[in-house]
């Protein structure tokens, strides 16, 4: 893992609304993956570890593929690597599921840090009772091998109109899932602390019955005072 377990740990901490401004103020206005949802309240962070799905195509794609012991998603599942997330490229279509209640909590026992797909999932019913972050588009019964070809692992995917490259640092709660090119990881970290701490100050104050006006955003010299000296008392 690229990303180090301090950094890891201090996304835990920082909301995907944070980290879509800090990305906007860059130019990046789309790396929020659209029509996914969380099955729980499990917060996901983690780097990307990606599998492709293509359209199946009926003969290459008989039930008995699955006793191929190098099937793409069988290997993806196992390959995944500890507090990776896995992402999935479902092509939007959640006509079939991306995978099942089985993998994902094999996915679990093999330390991944969640699971996302701009598909679905069947089983969803079991996969949201898992101590596991899952994110999908929604409920999908038939086998993934209905309308999805599994065919590469850990390569540059599209998940909901989003590029999502193996090693992005990817963060899920309950808003959905955004994705952080693996070199603003870092800077947008530290923008995020100092911009939640000052939303605290704000959202303390709106509680009082005080004006937004100066306040959000900060352009009144005294509330910076005011802000300053809130901060220190911290």
């Amino acid at each position: 893992m690229a990303i180090s377990s301090s950094l890891l740990a201090t996304y835990q901490h920082i909301s995907t609304a944070s980290i879509a401004t800090a990305l906007f103020k860059r130019g990046l206005r789309n790396q929020f993956i659209q029509n996914v949802h969380p099955l729980n309240s499990k917060k996901m962070v983690g780097e990307a570890f990606t599998l492709r799905y293509i359209p199946a195509r009926e003969d290459l794609n008989p039930i008995q593929v699955f006793q191929d012991a190098k099937h793409p998603q069988r290997l993806a599942i196992e390959q995944c690597p500890k507090n990776g997330v896995l992402v999935i490229d479902s092509r939007k279509d959640a006509r079939a599921a991306s995978a099942g209640s089985i993998l994902i909590t094999r996915l679990m026992k093999r330390g991944a840090a969640g699971v996302v797909t701009d598909g679905g999932f069947r089983d969803s019913e079991a996969v949201a009772a898992l101590d596991f972050p899952s994110f999908h588009q929604k409920p999908s019964a038939p086998t993934n091998l209905t309308l999805h070809q599994a065919t590469d692992i850990n390569v540059p995917i599209g998940c909901g109109d989003v590029a999502v490259f193996p090693g992005d640092l990817v963060v899920g709660d309950g808003d959905g899932v955004i994705i952080i090119p693996i070199h603003l990881v870092e800077e947008i970290a530290k923008e995020c602390r100092a911009m939640e701490k000052y939303e605290a100050f704000v959202l303390e104050k709106v509680h009082k019955g005080e004006s937004i006006i100066g306040l959000y955003p900060l352009t009144d010299a005294a509330i910076k005072q005011q802000y300053e000296a809130w901060l220190e008392k911290r």
